[in-house]
C-alpha cells in the first residue's frame, strides 16, 4: 500500500535537531521520505547554519524556547507564510551538568528549574503560541524517556522533569480539545546513542549494560524511536492520544536476567 502514513504532502513543524545523530533529524529524514514537507526550528544562529547544510533548501527557523519573545516572534514569522501545520515534534532538553554529577538532593535550584523550562515548559508554551498553526486534528510528538522510576544516578534531576512532561500529554490533550482533535504523545526510548546523551556523565557505561540487559543484545537505535514518532504523527494513529509510548526493545522485561545475575553474584 503506498502512503501508509498517509503524510504526503502535509507540513511538520521539527524542533530539536542537531546533528545527524539527533533523535529529531532521524524524524525529520523520515517525514521527508514519506514526503512530508519539513519546517525546522533550531535554538540559535549557530546551529541554523550547521543544519542548513543537512537540510538543504527546507526552511530553518531560530527559536531559543527560554525566551518568550522568540516564542512570540517564531509564531509571527511561521504566521506569515500562511502555513498550516498537520505535526508537530518536541525534541528538546537541557540540563546543566557544568559542575558535574551531584546527588539528587544536592540539584540545585537554578539548574532544576532551567530544565523544567527548557525541557518541559516549552512544549506548553510552543503549544499555546502555535495553536492557531495547527491543522484542527494535528499531532504533537514529545520525546520522552523509557522509565520516570528508574533512580539512575547519571541521569540526573532530569527524570522527574520527563515524568512532569509525560503528565503535561494528558492535560494539553484535554484543554486543546476544546476546540480541536490535536493529540499528544510521545515516543519514550531507552538508552540512545546520540551526541546530547554522551555529554551525560556515566552515560556510556549504562548504555553498554543497556546492550547486555536487552533481549537481543543490541540497543534501541535511534531510527527505531524516530519510526514510532512518524507512525504517532501520522492519521494511522488518530487513536492514540496522551500516551508515551515505551521503545526500549524488552530492556525492561529483562532486568533478572538470570546470567547478569550471575555475573553480579559472583564477577570472578
Amino acid at each position: 500500500m503506498t502512503d501508509f502514513l498517509q503524510l504526503a504532502g502535509k507540513s511538520i513543524l521539527v524542533f530539536g535537531v542537531a546533528n545527524k545523530k539527533s533523535v529529531a533529524w532521524h524524524i525529520a529524514k523520515t517525514l521527508t521520505e514519506v514526503g512530508a514537507q519539513v519546517v525546522y526550528v533550531v535554538r540559535s544562529e549557530a546551529r541554523r547554519e550547521s543544519v542548513r547544510k543537512l537540510v538543504g533548501d527546507a526552511s530553518v527557523y531560530v527559536c531559543d524556547v527560554e525566551h518568550e519573545t522568540q516564542i512570540a516572534a517564531l509564531r509571527e514569522e511561521l504566521a506569515a507564510t500562511g502555513m498550516k501545520f498537520a505535526g508537530l515534534v518536541h525534541s528538546i532538553a537541557f540540563a546543566d551538568f557544568s559542575e558535574g554529577m551531584q546527588p539528587f538532593h544536592q540539584t540545585g535550584k537554578k539548574q532544576f528549574l532551567q530544565a523544567v523550562d527548557i525541557s518541559c515548559y516549552s512544549l506548553i508554551a510552543l503549544s499555546n503560541a502555535l495553536q492557531e498553526l495547527l491543522e484542527p486534528d494535528a499531532s504533537v510528538v514529545a520525546i520522552s524517556i523509557s522509565t520516570t522510576r528508574m533512580a539512575s544516578e547519571n541521569y540526573g534531576y532530569m527524570a522527574p522533569i520527563k515524568a512532569a512532561l509525560d503528565s503535561s500529554l494528558a492535560f494539553l490533550t484535554k484543554s486543546f480539545s476544546s476546540f480541536s482533535r490535536v493529540r499528544f504523545n510521545a515516543v519514550a526510548p531507552s538508552l540512545l546513542k546520540t551526541s546530547a546523551s554522551a555529554g551525560i556523565p556515566g552515560y556510556v557505561d549504562s548504555y553498554l549494560y543497556a546492550e547486555k540487559i536487552i533481549p537481543r543484545k543490541e540497543a534501541v537505535q535511534t531510527q527505531e524511536a524516530a519510526n514510532v514518532a512518524c507512525f504517532l504523527l501520522s492519521p494511522r494513529a488518530s487513536g492514540i492520544t496522551a500516551q508515551s509510548i515505551v521503545v526500549d526493545a524488552g530492556m525492561s522485561i529483562n532486568y533478572f536476567d538470570a546470567e547478569l545475575i550471575r555475573l553480579a553474584q559472583r564477577p570472578d
